[in-house]
């Protein structure tokens, strides 16, 4: 039996890339740090690797306080992650990134540079890789890195994406593990919208009645559109209607807790 790992199994793709391969017949080995296991510093991670075929990386390690730096963080993070595979002979590593990022608009960025670097360093490792790169995910409305919930408003960021549900995500990293092909994937979804607008939406079917303030985001190609899919991208759904049919109060209370995308 196939037994594949997942590194962050317990974030807002990690779970669900789980529970899909739980109704596979394959192993499932959960890896985070409630299992004991810590990206940063490599603990754990060789044992809990052992026997494993395959790794869907789907963690997004961040600094535990504001003066570490992002790009050491991501640095250590994944080059621990590839020495593991490589001293496990993992056969196939897959990783979960963000499309866009690599757009020179983004230079001096520190996290999507962090990303890049990341990135490359899988790219550059002796551990066959796919990596999955997707825009920016619905859940994505409740980021505290670009939305800011208070009791009276909401303050959102003015970012221009092109968002895919996690699920979907989830669905093609899975596919990518268990599949033959190495070739790299980008993946968008239909509808392309402003981030307060699907806050707005959101909040909207969730009864909650505070209203949303938009505000100029840190860099220009973040309200620009630099971060839309590229012509390339494999267009996936739902579209945005479907997806805030599909929200139930359990998913918005899994929202109300989503983290950075990739976590």
């Amino acid at each position: 039996m196939t037994s594949i790992a997942v590194v962050g199994a317990t974030g807002t793709a990690g779970s669900r890339v789980t529970a899909r391969l739980k109704g596979r017949e394959v192993g499932v080995v959960e890896i985070s740090r409630a299992s004991g296991v810590d990206l940063v510093t490599g603990q754990g991670l060789d044992g809990a690797l052992a026997g494993v075929d395959v790794v869907i990386d789907v963690s997004n390690p961040l600094p535990a306080d504001g003066d570490a730096d992002i790009a050491d963080v991501l640095g250590s993070a994944y080059r621990n992650l590839v020495g593991a595979c490589a001293s496990q002979e993992i056969q196939r590593l897959v990783i979960s990134t963000i499309a866009g990022i690599d757009d020179p608009a983004f230079d001096g960025f520190p996290y999507f540079e962090a990303k890049r670097a990341a990135e490359e360093l899988v790219l550059e490792s002796r551990v066959p890789a796919t990596i999955v790169r997707s825009t920016h995910w619905y859940e994505f409305a409740t980021n505290p890195a670009a939305v800011n919930f208070d009791d009276g408003v909401v303050v959102a960021q003015d970012w221009l994406i092109q968002p895919i549900a996690a699920d979907t995500v989830a669905d093609v990293l899975v596919e990518a593990a268990l599949g033959q092909s190495r070739a790299p994937r980008t993946i968008t979804g239909p509808d392309v919208i402003r981030l307060p607008d699907l806050v707005s939406r959101l909040l909207a079917v969730q009864a909650d009645s505070r209203g949303v303030r938009a505000a100029e985001p840190a860099l220009a190609a973040l309200s620009g559109g630099g971060l839309l899919a590229p012509d390339h991208a494999v267009v996936l759904g739902p579209d945005v209607d479907t997806w805030l049919t599909m929200v139930t109060l359990a998913d918005s209370e899994e929202l109300d807790a989503a983290g950075i995308q990739n976590e």
